[in-house]
């Protein structure tokens, strides 16, 4: 009995310290600031469709200090690769230094796939995405929608809760998202660095968000 009340009492102290660590991570944010200290290490979710040709228009704003760049695309996408590929390719031509890797990880809900069975397949996607993401250790997780980028960016949460490597969330919602956040800026919304809308009345219903203009 006197070990099962220790190994409870463990237990809490650990969700305990689990807990005030993220609530410090997500209230105070990142002071680092990209491309100060060198190249800047970036996981980029690639979303299938819509959200590859939109992320990739946004990396196309971004400096060479963000190297090397990591694509995490679903084990189900067939054609961000290529997109990423062709991508990179007419990107050497002015970066001699460019360097990228693309990495697949189960979705983590397909379309029209039900909330439940979601719940499952989002858990099997994390236990991909935290030794991907540990071995990575980028310093920002840049992405804009799809369902995929949620256990990555929990995987990055947790470095920071660990005190590994504090990770900057960054998310821009989609630009077909006018008056209400997608479900995944619902959830990343509260626990994101910088989160990025890119119509006003979205900003004007979401305080913490950043408004632009468009992005893409």
């Amino acid at each position: 009995m006197a070990v099962l009340v220790a190994a409870v009492f463990t237990v809490l102290c650990v969700v305990c310290v689990f807990i005030v660590r993220l609530y410090h991570v997500v209230r105070t944010g990142s002071s680092y600031k990209p491309g100060t200290k060198g190249p800047v290490s970036v996981v980029v979710v690639a979303g299938s469709g819509g959200h590859t040709t939109e992320i990739l228009r946004l990396m196309e704003c971004l400096s060479a200090a963000y190297t090397p760049r990591h694509y995490v695309i679903a084990d189900t996408d067939r054609m961000s690769e290529e997109k990423i590929c062709t991508f990179e390719s007419s990107k050497q031509h002015s970066d001699s230094e460019s360097q990228f890797t693309i990495c697949r990880i189960p979705r983590s809900r397909e379309v029209h796939q039900s909330w439940s069975s979601s719940v499952v397949s989002t858990l099997d996607a994390l236990r991909y995405s935290l030794p991907l993401v540990f071995r990575l250790r980028p310093d920002v997780v840049l992405c804009n929608g799809p369902g995929t980028c949620v256990p990555l960016c929990a995987a990055g949460l947790l470095l920071g809760i660990l005190g590994m490597k504090k990770v900057s969330i960054v998310y821009v919602e989609s630009i077909c998202r006018v008056q209400t956040l997608s479900l995944t800026g619902r959830i990343l919304y509260p626990m994101s660095d910088y989160f990025f809308v890119q119509w006003s009345s979205l900003r004007d219903k979401y305080p913490k968000s950043i408004f632009l203009g468009r992005l893409v």
